[in-house]
């Protein structure tokens, strides 16, 4: 999800996609990976339970932008603290983010469904 997010935002434009899918396709693969990180560690937890750990997550991590310190700020101003934290505050993320981890979930329901 990671190096997905990051090739969507570097070569995005560069191929001609649009701004909105750049912006929130990288937020919606967030989400993902957000979910499959709470997965890792809650393994026995049913989907539901791990979407809403993941969702409190991502809404924290959201909510954590409203917050300015100038320690906070300098964090966010390096590129490990922008791709963390980020920098401003959208309700839009947060819709993205819940697309990401409901197509999380999603995905995790079929695989397991699959005969293999």
């Amino acid at each position: 999800m990671v190096v997905a997010g990051l090739c969507l935002r570097h070569f995005g434009y560069r191929i001609g996609l649009s701004f909105f899918t750049v912006k929130y396709g990288g937020s919606l693969l967030w989400g993902t990976m957000v979910y499959l990180l709470v997965r890792m560690f809650l393994i026995a937890a049913s989907r539901y339970r791990i979407a809403t750990v993941a969702e409190m997550v991502a809404i924290t991590v959201e909510l954590v932008r409203l917050i300015h310190t100038p320690w906070l700020d300098a964090f966010r101003d390096t590129l490990f603290g922008a791709l963390l934290l980020g920098k401003v505050f959208s309700l839009w993320n947060i819709f993205a983010y819940s697309l990401g981890i409901v197509l999380a979930m999603s995905l995790e329901r079929w695989f397991l469904s699959k005969k293999l």
